[in-house]
């Protein structure tokens, strides 16, 4: 796992050019604390910091093929490296033991195609000295990140916002639609970011750069077709695939740690590894919360326990402004509202003194509908073909009852006010995207005329056999899953210089997931039937029986002291100084309504937008 960038300027001098690459490199040295080199060819400038996970003493980047001509950066994993080198060992002469060469021998012979054969996940830019083509990819579903600027007649890429910026050397001007998909969804949305003309290579795509023309294309589309097969023979081949999906993921030449939550993912991840591995020292990282609704460490130790783990736990405190100013400012460059991002930043500080790999639970939600809104979706569609009378009724007698701060999954009474706050969002979720904070209406009073701005989500592939619940995964995958889950867990994991592997992501397992019949997925109650009927003896009943939780964060607390004060103090003078924040606030402080989630998000954007980040300090 490592940051890369890139800089292509025909007219830049040879020492501005490494002026800006070694700036960008410097703000990525979490990234990589192993290596750093930069590479001059011409008009285009390579650099590259490294965490040393595969091939330790050799395999340094950036690396140039034997001829000279090819040259490439990457970050990330190639899984099944092993049986590609041996596959172009005729036309190639290889002179490391990594996968970094097999990338750049795949890419340089075979050019785009090659990327129908990786199993892994990386982004990668890959340069031809003699064509002065660049060739700029990312994995399937977005793992790691890569993005992008045009300078005139150049390019420029790099894995974080803030290395591109110092790489640019330019002034960036807010993107207002970018802003409006913020205030709705809390991320910007797929090939966009928070910035004029500055992009971000969408998942499953490859950029070709020459001559000053872009041309983007996709390589992959997940899903594929129905699966025809019976409901035994799904277990059957779903137990295959999940295996072959971790023990893709053991590839290392450091030792693998996993992250453990108490949830189903997790406790899955961790308790298959023991049974394939029933010998192998095995650490497992924990972050519980003091909010006893939030906590489940419980849960953790119990699987640990069963597993027989190294488990190491921590607390996760209430942060200070300051610290996640510099969350926002070093890692992520942009305003982004999931408040896990903090825990999911302790938990891998915590992994980071161990290990320098952990496994996680994530992408378990989204192929084998474990999300909790997928059934309210279905259910609220039956409740607004109620009588409109018999709704404002029973939404009159449910709002004049305090909303519990308690996490949902402790209370009835949260689950209801979170159902009605979703029943008033459902027009502007159809055609559902993602979960929403504010409506339309809410955000012309937050901010007039932000309301008409907003990017169009990328298109979805059409897949016949998905009903309304498929359809609702498919677009968490291509949405929610990338800019949010994903964002976070790569910025928080390498703030701590630590690699972090999802078996669930795998390529195959999720074409197998969306090929499947929804009601194969979730019945009346609860989803990820699939996996209780493949793996029911993997976890104990205790575990399959919780309701859904997630890493959620104690922000209806946190969002009633410093950071509220710190919030109004932020939004004096600004757009967003409007009677509906100061009516929010009022509710939530009064403990009416927990408008926590939506009060961060304002915050985190004025704290961002308040915030120089270290390009301007220099």
């Amino acid at each position: 796992m490592c940051g890369l960038t890139l800089l292509y300027r025909p007219q830049a001098s040879p020492q501005q050019a490494q002026e800006r690459t070694l700036s960008a490199l410097q703000a990525m040295q979490h990234r990589g604390p192993d290596g750093q080199d930069t590479l001059a060819i011409g008009a285009c400038w390579l650099g590259h910091v490294r965490l040393a996970i595969i091939d330790l003493a050799g395999s340094a980047q950036p690396m140039s093929a034997t001829q000279g001509r090819w040259h490439l950066v990457f970050n990330g994993e190639i899984y099944n490296y092993r049986e590609l080198r041996s596959a172009l060992s005729s036309r190639w002469s290889f002179s490391t033991q990594g996968d970094s060469e097999v990338l750049l021998a795949g890419l340089s012979l075979e050019g785009p195609a090659f990327l129908h054969r990786l199993r892994g996940m990386w982004a990668a830019c890959w340069y031809d000295q003699v064509s002065e083509e660049i060739l700029l990819t990312r994995d399937r579903l977005g793992k790691k990140p890569l993005y992008y600027t045009q300078l005139g007649a150049g390019l420029a890429a790099a894995s974080e916002l803030p290395a591109l910026r110092r790489l640019s050397g330019q002034a960036w001007d807010q993107d207002m639609d970018s802003c409006a998909d913020y205030f709705r969804y809390g991320y910007t949305l797929p090939g966009h970011t928070f910035y004029e003309d500055v992009h971000e290579l969408l998942p499953g795509h490859y950029l070709r750069y020459q001559g000053g023309r872009l041309d983007i294309q996709p390589y992959w589309r997940p899903g594929g077709e129905r699966f025809a097969g019976r409901h035994d023979e799904a277990l059957q081949h779903l137990r295959g695939l999940w295996d072959q999906a971790l023990q893709r993921r053991m590839v290392a030449d450091v030792e693998i740690g996993a992250f453990l939550s108490g949830g189903v993912d997790s406790s899955l991840v961790v308790s298959s590894l023991r049974r394939l591995y029933p010998d192998l020292p095995l650490k497992t990282f924990t972050i519980g919360f003091d909010d006893p609704s939030h906590d489940e460490r419980v849960y953790a130790r119990q699987i640990a326990q069963r597993a027989g783990t190294e488990h190491i736990e921590a607390v996760l405190a209430e942060p200070g402004p300051e610290q996640l100013q510099e969350l926002l400012s070093a890692h992520m460059g942009q305003p982004f509202s999931d408040s896990s991002i903090l825990p999911t930043q302790l938990v891998s500080q915590l992994a980071s003194q161990h290990v320098k790999v952990a496994l996680s639970g994530d992408g378990g939600d989204e192929f084998f509908c474990g999300y909790e809104r997928y059934f309210a979706r279905q259910f609220m569609r039956c409740y607004t073909r109620l009588p409109r009378l018999l709704q404002r009724s029973l939404e009159h007698i449910l709002r004049s009852l305090p909303e519990p701060r308690q996490h949902h999954s402790r209370s009835l009474m949260k689950k209801a006010h979170l159902f009605l706050q979703a029943a008033d969002r459902l027009e502007d979720e159809t055609p559902y995207y993602a979960p929403r904070f504010y409506r339309e209406r809410e955000i012309a009073r937050l901010w007039p005329g932000l309301e008409e701005r907003g990017h169009q989500p990328p298109g979805l592939v059409a897949m016949s056999h998905l009903d309304d619940l498929g359809q609702m995964m498919l677009a968490d995958s291509a949405i929610y899953l990338p800019q949010d889950i994903l964002c976070k867990v790569d910025r928080a994991s390498m703030s701590a210089s630590l690699e972090t592997r999802a078996p669930f992501l795998d390529a195959d397992l999720v074409d197998f997931a969306l090929s499947l019949p929804s009601s194969w997925h979730h019945g009346l109650r609860h989803g990820k039937r699939l996996l209780q009927a493949a793996f029911h003896d993997r976890l104990p009943d205790t575990i399959w029986r919780r309701r859904k939780q997630g890493f959620a964060s104690p922000i209806h607390r946190w969002m009633s002291g410093q950071h509220l004060q710190k919030l109004h103090a932020l939004a004096r003078h600004t757009p967003l100084d409007t009677p509906l924040l100061q009516q929010m606030s009022r509710e939530h402080q009064q403990g009416q309504r927990d408008h926590g989630y939506r009060l961060w998000l304002i915050y985190v954007y004025l704290l961002s937008m308040n915030t120089a980040g270290p390009w301007d300090k220099k």
